[in-house]
C-alpha cells in the first residue's frame, strides 16, 4: 500500500511543478526573508526546533516540514498584520519569537482527541521552561487551541493574541494548498494503511471539505492570498483525480 501511495505522491509532485508558487512568497518575500533568518538563527527558536524534533510523531503528515512551514508562515503573517508593534527590533524579535513558538508547538499532540486543546495544553508546560513572559506563553497557547478549523475560536484577552492566533490560523491553512497533495495526504493515507478503493471513494467529500476552508482565513493578508493557496490545491487534486479515474477505467471498475 505505502508502494503505491509513493507513486501517486510523484504524480502530485509532477503535477504541482507545473503550478506557480503562491502570490503570497514574492509580494510579500522581504517579510518572507525576515521570518527565515530569524528561524535560522534566533537561539530560543533553535532550542525549541530541537524539542520539538525529538518530541513530534513525524509519521502523520504533521509533522518537521509541517511544523517548520507553518512556524516561517506565522511569523510572515505577523510582521505584515502586527507592522506597528514590529517597528522597534526587540517588539519585532518578540513577536517573531511567539510566532515561531506557536507554528512548531501546534500539532505536538496531533494524535490526541481535541489535538488543538490537548497541544495548548502541552505547550504551556514546554513554555515554562523558556524566556517567554507568561502572557506571551497564554497567548501562544491561545493561538494553538484556536488553530483547528471550523473549531472553537476564543478571542482572548487582547488584540494582540487575536492576532497571532489569526496568524498561526491562516498559516496552517495555507498548508491546505500544493503542499496537501504534495506532502500531507499521502503520509496521513500510509500511516492509516488506507486502501485506494476507500481513498477514490472519499475523494470527493474530501474535495468539498477543502474548498470549505477556502472562505475561513482570518487576517487580511490571509484572506487575500489564502484563497489562492486553497485553489492551486484544488487544481492539483481536480488533475490527480482525473489520472486515477483514468487509471481505474483501464480495470473497467467504476471511478466514485
Amino acid at each position: 500500500m505505502k508502494l503505491i501511495y509513493q507513486q501517486l505522491q510523484q504524480q502530485a509532485l509532477r503535477i504541482a511543478a507545473q503550478y506557480p508558487e503562491p502570490d503570497f512568497y514574492s509580494d510579500y518575500s522581504g517579510q518572507v526573508e525576515l521570518s527565515r533568518r530569524f528561524f535560522r538563527h534566533d537561539a530560543v527558536v533553535a532550542d525549541l526546533w530541537d524539542f520539538v524534533a525529538q518530541n513530534i510523531e513525524n509519521d502523520f503528515g504533521h509533522g518537521l516540514i509541517h511544523v517548520r512551514e507553518v512556524a516561517l508562515d506565522a511569523g510572515t503573517l505577523v510582521l505584515i498584520e502586527d507592522a506597528d508593534a514590529c517597528r522597534s527590533k526587540e517588539m519585532r524579535d518578540n513577536r517573531l519569537r511567539m510566532a515561531h513558538a506557536a507554528g512548531l508547538l501546534h500539532d505536538i499532540r496531533r494524535k490526541e482527541k481535541n489535538h488543538a486543546a490537548a497541544g495548548a495544553a502541552f505547550a504551556r508546560q514546554v513554555l515554562g521552561h523558556y524566556p517567554f513572559a507568561s502572557h506571551d506563553i497564554e497567548e501562544i497557547c491561545l493561538a494553538i487551541a484556536n488553530h483547528e478549523a471550523f473549531g472553537r475560536h476564543e478571542r482572548g484577552s487582547s488584540s494582540e493574541a487575536l492576532l497571532l492566533s489569526d496568524c498561526l490560523y491562516d498559516a496552517d491553512k495555507f498548508r491546505w494548498g500544493p503542499e496537501n497533495f504534495t506532502r500531507t495526504v499521502w503520509k496521513m493515507l500510509a500511516y492509516r494503511d488506507i486502501p485506494v478503493e476507500v481513498f477514490m471513494e472519499h475523494y470527493p467529500r474530501g474535495m468539498a471539505f477543502l474548498k470549505k476552508v477556502r472562505q475561513t482565513f482570518r487576517t487580511p493578508a490571509g484572506r487575500e492570498y489564502g484563497p489562492q493557496f486553497i485553489d492551486l490545491g484544488v487544481a492539483i487534486g481536480d488533475e490527480l483525480y482525473d489520472l486515477l479515474c483514468a487509471r481505474i477505467s483501464r480495470t473497467d471498475s467504476p471511478c466514485p
